[in-house]
């Protein structure tokens, strides 16, 4: 499947409207929109993630076949249910490999003894920002009518994922909450 983008401009969104992947005109505030938005954004924050110097090579190569699947779980947000054509939709495939990789580095790592704070290398701190993005991306997704639910179910794997993969990135090292510590 290939996609031609001849102009970048169109002009038609400038009304506050834009078009669904079936052709549909909806507001840019659409939870449709919203929630592809959102993915967006985490794609584009993993993007900076991968420019992160240090990144492992397992974690870069993991995380570019997330934002491969990402623009999936766009298109399948794009498009409502129903229709005579097939759509691209997120596969539960797509969310078993994620349940690998989770299971994969997640061997690799002490067991948690509290919460951990968002932090430490410059890695971590990133993927903690790209898995708060993912939980909202998450959440506009739950807001989509007649969506496919494999969706929510990729993008809460992925924010697993990324946890797990910042937990990593510490090496050990993560800054842990301690309850209470700043109170008389």
């Amino acid at each position: 499947m290939t996609v031609n983008l001849t102009r970048i401009y169109t002009k038609l969104g400038d009304g506050g409207e834009t078009h669904l992947g079936d052709m549909s005109r909806v507001p840019k505030t659409h939870p449709r929109i919203e929630a592809y938005g959102d993915v967006d954004e985490l794609n584009a924050q993993i993007g900076v993630t991968l420019a992160v110097p240090g990144l492992p090579e397992q974690y870069r190569t993991w995380l570019r076949r997330v934002q491969n699947d990402l623009f999936d779980v766009g298109a399948d947000l794009a498009v409502p249910h129903g229709g005579d054509r097939t759509r691209l939709r997120v596969s539960a495939d797509q969310t078993t490999w994620l349940e690998g990789a989770c299971d994969e580095i997640n061997a690799t790592l002490e067991p948690l003894k509290s919460f951990v704070l968002p932090g430490g290398t410059a890695t971590a701190a990133q993927l903690h920002v790209c898995r708060t993005v993912c939980r909202r991306a998450e959440r506009r997704a739950l807001l989509v009518a007649q969506s496919n639910p494999e969706v929510v179910r990729y993008l809460n794997r992925l924010s697993d994922l990324l946890f797990i993969l910042s937990r990593g990135a510490n090496d050990g090292e993560e800054p842990l909450w301690e309850p209470g510590k700043s109170q008389g």
